[in-house]
């Protein structure tokens, strides 16, 4: 075959514990150090502290949450964009997921940033115009994941992350209200990795900006979002020889050679504040989101308190206006190809230069009506809806203007006893590019009793057209040689709840008609046959002690029929450690180990040049030693800090190499798991 290549245009740590990382570990002992003295003198002033002011900060759930008390406190509550329900904040000293942005149950590719998918099935289902590249989603900063505050005083957040071989995370959260019912947040993220091995730096920028605004009346309320996110990952197409892992030339994982990528030297990628990437995927989105809300009939009332009135509005009828505009931009860039290509991706002969690129331009506009039931419950409506939708493209073989007209309804109902949630909603694609598309969703959660906890159940179907990277329309899909069908998915779920037990019990069915995926480094398919797959879980905490505790995630899953897919039949994540004061006032303090296993499978592999996931039958990802890490956790008042000992599991010691950290795991073919890994980790809130 032949591909259409372009001249080249420019682009819009963790390694083994070494002797020769001195300086790293010197830093990284020294910031330590430096943590540990502030910790010391935190714990032994008896200062006042702006967080005092908050409540339950060390505990779980609901107490566990910053809470309004009195007039020297300050309140702090945030909603997303299309839920009315005013959440609180949680800080639980244990978790560090809630800081870091790929989930336990993820795997990548050994270092922070690189491409990484769910070990749990979980099919895409959202109809309409979608691009197919999800192999980044984690670090993506999304609509469905802004939130917009309300609070009474000023409040920010520092986050840094740093990482064997000088990876780091730089987070920087921002959020304070301009006005009474004015308030805007602000949020900035760094993630930048050099990698274990070559050619796997990473270098990631997030920003994300909202505003909330409701008029003195409550009658009129408005929502803004601008965010964007700027992706840059070297690929490196995994190592040549998986036997170079057991020689004695290789301790320093970097140096092993890659199938695709150019030699750099070591000091050019291990540079925090920059990026140097020859061979690579630049993933770029934006999004801006205006959103309007009038309400034309309701019930007005008011709130008197000591030394103010408060408006109070219950809404009949409203209406909302919403404008999106989007953009997404996939390029890939080679600028000195090996054999790779003509071995893999069966090109005539290697090229002097890849460059693959899509850029879209999406505008979509929402006019909408809201019926409130029963006025007083905000939480009871039905809504309606009209969209209109321009999509415009630009890939290497020319241009494409699309369109699609779609119409949406919902029905949501939280009772206010809390003992009922319903949600409901659908959407139909009339006329256009994705004409047919549908999705429709119902879920119906009961409170049974405080004692038996609340049951869920849910029902869901999608019908979709397949994501562009599947058309031969995108420059990523010339492995596709005939227009596919579209996707139909039916998932039937359902969850027990029990708080007491610290116990949730769920189940996802899934039957999958006209599945698509790759089944190589550029072809692509569709499974015709139908097929199903079944997916349990159960998760659970168990108190061993008041302060010993287990938390387990337990997930069972199973493909049936004529199936593409590969799953891990049993995963399970957890920790176990202490969670406690230690007899200290102003500490909170966890510690343990944490684990996670996968049983064996024949595990997807990864083609960087279309930066997509594919189907494999030829290597098995044989039995492998639990990923372990050794963690330590601790906050005092405003300051936490993690540190942790990740891939203890690789320890060994061989007549080769000796003592190190070098019996790897591996998470798709050709791709190892990284050796040891020291991330040390510091949070500090402030209260203005």
């Amino acid at each position: 075959m032949n591909i259409n290549v372009l001249s080249v245009v420019s682009p819009s740590g963790m390694v083994n514990f070494q002797a020769n990382s001195w300086t790293q570990r010197s830093g990284m002992k020294g910031i330590l150090l430096i943590i540990v003295i502030m910790a010391g003198f935190l714990a032994a002033s008896g200062q006042s502290n702006p967080m005092n002011r908050f409540r339950g900060m060390g505990g779980g759930g609901g107490k566990d949450s910053l809470q309004h008390r009195k007039d020297d406190t300050m309140s702090i509550t945030y909603r997303f964009l299309d839920s009315s329900r005013l959440l609180k904040m949680d800080s639980e000293i244990y978790n560090f997921y809630l800081r870091y942005p790929l989930p336990p149950t993820y795997v990548d590719f050994g270092n922070i940033g690189t491409a990484s998918h769910s070990l749990i099935f979980n099919p895409f289902m959202k109809p309409g115009w979608d691009g197919g590249w999800h192999a980044y989603d984690p670090y993506v900063f999304t609509n469905e994941n802004a939130k917009f505050y309300n609070t009474t005083k000023p409040y920010s957040e520092l986050d840094y992350l740093l990482g064997t071989n000088s990876e780091q995370m730089i987070n920087v959260v921002h959020t304070q209200n301009i006005t009474r019912n004015w308030n805007f947040y602000f949020q900035y993220r760094l993630i930048n990795s050099p990698g274990t091995y070559g050619n796997q730096n990473t270098n990631h920028n997030n920003y994300n900006f909202t505003s909330w605004y409701q008029s003195k009346n409550k009658r009129y309320q408005a929502f803004l979002i601008m965010m964007g996110s700027k992706l840059e990952s070297s690929e490196s197409a995994g190592i040549q020889n998986t036997a170079d892992l057991d020689s004695a030339s290789y301790t320093n994982r970097f140096t092993i050679p890659t199938n695709i990528g150019t030699s750099q030297a070591y000091a050019n990628v291990n540079n925090p504040f920059g990026t140097q990437i020859s061979t690579g995927t630049f993933y770029t989105t934006g999004f801006f989101t205006l959103r309007q809300q009038y309400d034309i009939f309701g019930l007005k009332d008011s709130l008197v308190t000591d030394s103010v009135v408060i408006p109070i509005f219950y809404p009949k009828l409203r209406v909302e206006q919403t404008i999106n505009y989007s953009t997404f931009h996939e390029t890939f860039n080679d600028y000195s190809p090996s054999i790779y290509y003509v071995n893999n991706l069966d090109f005539v002969s290697t090229p002097d230069t890849i460059h693959l690129s899509d850029l879209w331009h999406n505008l979509t506009n929402d006019f909408s009506l809201y019926s409130f039931p029963d006025s007083r419950n905000s939480q009871q409506f039905l809504k309606a809806g009209i969209s209109f939708q321009t999509m415009n493209g630009t890939y290497n073989q020319g241009e494409l203007s699309l369109y699609n007209l779609f119409v949406h309804g919902e029905y949501r109902n939280k009772t206010r006893n809390k003992k009922w949630d319903i949600e409901a909603f659908g959407n139909f694609y009339v006329n256009g590019y994705n004409a047919g598309d549908y999705n429709v969703y119902i879920s119906l959660q009961r409170q049974i009793s405080k004692n038996l906890g609340n049951l869920q159940v849910g029902f869901e179907n999608v019908n979709r057209s397949v994501s562009m990277a599947w058309t031969n329309q995108s420059s990523f899909g010339f492995g596709v040689s005939q227009a596919f069908n579209k996707e139909n998915v039916i998932h039937l779920f359902g969850s027990i709840i029990q708080p007491k037990l610290g116990l949730t019990l769920s189940g996802n069915y899934y039957l999958l008609n006209n599945y698509p995926y790759f089944t190589s480094y550029y072809l692509a398919a569709q499974e015709t046959n139908p097929f199903n797959v079944l997916v349990v879980s159960a998760d659970k905490r168990f108190a061993i002690t008041q302060h010993l505790i287990l938390r387990a995630l337990v997930v069972l899953q199973k493909e049936a029929g004529a199936s593409p897919v590969n799953i891990p039949l049993f995963v399970t994540t957890g920790q176990f450690g202490y969670e406690g004061k230690l007899g200290l006032k102003n500490l909170n303090i966890a510690f343990g180990i944490q684990f996670r296993y996968y049983s064996p499978t024949t595990a997807d592999g990864y083609s960087p040049v279309i930066g997509q996931f594919f189907t494999q039958n030829q290597t098995r990802i044989a039995e492998q030693l639990p990923d372990l890490t050794a963690y330590l956790n601790f906050r005092i008042r405003s300051f936490v800090a993690y540190f942790r000992t990740e891939n203890l599991n690789t320890m060994q010691v061989t007549p080769a190499t000796g003592f190190g950290f070098t019996n790897n795991n591996f998470v798709a073919p050709y791709y190892p798991n990284a050796g040891l890994i020291i991330r040390l980790g510091i949070y500090w809130s402030f209260v203005n």
